[in-house]
């Protein structure tokens, strides 16, 4: 009897670990979207030599919805529909993309994975234009491109590993940006004289900011190639979060309804009954 007990714990310490894994968050959380934008617009608004035409930069939910549909696919490389604008936004005519990865997934957090981008910077010349040789600097000046104005980022938990990472359990974060930056040959942005002295519009902490321009929208779109997008006569799914974890949410608490009912029957009949190792 007491094997029989202590068989009941394990399966309730097993649920209770399985249940309480990692979770991440949605691309609606207000916190995660707040995190994103002003991680980039602290970047931004301290660039060294300053800016005379760098754009605030604020949310935007179609990057965000293609940074979701790419993070999904748990895959350590570009999204390949970049080169073909509308299927990555509907109305932008070029995106950009930033790509962090890691595990276990509980590393993550917006600030650092933002953070290992922006420290490029110690790798990238200005005046020259160019990276230190054998360093990458991409992923910085896309996060402080001047006319990259809107952001949309999704993080991805990936429990059978990310591929051309590790088969770890792991996490990818994904950054869209527009319009794309990193064209080759061109500065991320001005320095001509002092920081926002080239901006139309208003200043604010070196940014250049715009009513319309910072304006949010909402889109009722999908990209054609999002494999886990719901068919118009499927049931919208109500989480991101890989179909193991939802399974859990429900069984949890079914399976601890029965563990209780089955323990007080055992504590009922055999009132002696304890544990020990």
């Amino acid at each position: 009897m007491r094997g029989t007990v202590k068989t009941l714990l394990w399966v309730w310490i097993i649920l209770d670990s399985v249940a309480g894994s990692i979770t991440l968050p949605e691309i609606t959380d207000g916190k995660f979207i707040e995190e994103c934008v002003n991680e980039h617009n602290k970047a931004r608004s301290s660039v060294s030599p300053p800016a005379s035409d760098m754009l605030y930069m604020t949310w935007d939910e179609g990057l965000a919805i293609t940074a979701r549909a790419w993070a999904k696919r748990c895959v350590f490389d570009h999204n390949i529909f970049l080169k073909e604008p509308r299927r990555v936004h509907p109305t932008f005519p070029s995106v950009g993309e930033n790509i962090w990865t890691g595990y276990p997934p509980s590393i993550f957090n917006v600030k650092s994975a933002i953070t290992n981008w922006v420290d490029e910077k110690n790798d990238y010349d200005y005046v020259r234009n160019t990276c230190r040789q054998d360093a990458i600097c991409g992923h910085y000046t896309q996060v402080v491109w001047a006319r990259s104005y809107k952001v949309g980022c999704a993080v991805q938990l990936c429990p059978n590993g990310v591929r051309y990472f590790s088969s770890e359990d792991g996490a990818v974060f994904v950054c869209n940006y527009a319009t794309a930056g990193n064209i080759a040959g061109s500065r991320p942005y001005e320095s001509k004289g002092a920081a926002c002295s080239g901006c139309d519009d208003t200043c604010e902490n070196n940014l250049c900011r715009s009513k319309e321009r910072d304006s949010l929208k909402t889109y009722n779109w999908t990209p054609d190639w999002d494999t886990t997008a719901p068919t118009p006569t499927a049931p919208t799914p109500t989480t991101s979060l890989p179909g193991r974890y939802v399974t859990i949410l429900i069984v949890r608490p079914l399976a601890l309804f029965f563990t209780f009912i089955t323990a007080y029957a055992i504590k009922f009949k055999f009132p002696n009954v304890f544990c020990y190792e």
